[in-house]
């Protein structure tokens, strides 16, 4: 049987896929892996709160700094940034409608100029690397701005 052009150029890609499999096994080469798989997260001793804004509520205003306040508890902030991660060390990450509107270094705070419209608010406590820990350390409630 004669092969056809269609079969004949499977064939060719097929055996250049197998050779180059075969040198990639083969390689004695030493390069590694440039980025590497992070390890687990800790987890926190840490349990926060929003105090404000309240789950609901209504702001009035065009353009509104929402002020917001925050409970914690088995944990403390520390302002500096480190890799070292200590479980009841971090500060809070405040979203606004999954984007982060503020870092804070203390429990209050306001997020300016928020639009009218139905907004989330997200409050998370991270690790002094600014990422969070396992499992995350974080809560929300909802809230309105009616201009």
């Amino acid at each position: 049987m004669i092969p056809t052009r269609r079969q004949g150029a499977r064939r060719t890609i097929l055996a250049a896929l197998a050779v180059a499999l075969i040198a990639a096994a083969c390689s004695k080469g030493t390069a590694q892996p440039r980025a590497s798989t992070p390890g687990p997260r800790p987890s926190s001793t840490a349990h926060i709160k929003i105090l404000a804004p309240k789950n609901g509520q209504v702001f009035h205003g065009s353009s509104v700094a929402v002020p917001v306040k925050v409970a914690l508890t088995g944990a403390k902030i520390v302002p500096a940034t480190t890799s070292h991660i200590v479980p009841n060390q971090g500060h809070i990450h405040v979203y606004l409608d999954n984007q982060i509107a503020t870092m804070n270094f203390a429990l209050t705070g306001d997020v300016p100029n928020v639009a009218p419209g139905l907004h989330v608010l997200k409050v998370e406590f991270v690790a002094s690397d600014h990422q969070p820990f396992d499992p995350r350390v974080i809560v929300q409630v909802a809230f309105q701005v009616k201009a």
